[in-house]
């Protein structure tokens, strides 16, 4: 069984940054798939962006140049750095293990196993 447990999120003011982590328990991290993914109100969850277990990444159209994936095997963490914030990025965002090693990123939801309670970011105006 994985857990994951999601830290990091926060209100910030537009063009702002924040940096959220996800630490993963147990012993398939670094042979895993992660992703980020968000939900805002009334609305449904959408991908952000994955890494695969060597490291490629991959990010929707909406976050690429601005958001960056990373992963610490050493500490079962995946991080999200987020950069010039928009208030259109206000969402709850989770983040999801995928267990393989496959190098597809994967964007459905469905596609990943496990998943975390979520954290809110919230972009001011």
């Amino acid at each position: 069984q994985v857990q994951l447990a999601e830290s990091g999120g926060g209100l910030v003011q537009a063009g702002g940054s924040l940096r959220l982590s996800c630490v993963a328990s147990g012993r398939t991290f670094s042979s895993s798939a992660m992703g980020w993914f968000r939900q805002a109100p009334g609305k449904e969850r959408e991908f952000v962006t994955g890494i695969n277990w060597s490291g490629s990444t991959y990010y929707a159209d909406s976050v690429k140049g601005r958001f960056t994936i990373s992963r610490d095997n050493t500490k079962n963490t995946v991080y999200l750095q987020m950069n010039s914030l928009k208030p259109e990025d206000t969402a709850v965002y989770n983040c999801a293990l995928h267990p393989t090693i496959s190098s597809t990123i994967r964007t459905q939801p469905g596609s990943y196993v496990y998943w975390g309670q979520g954290t809110q970011v919230t972009v001011s105006s």
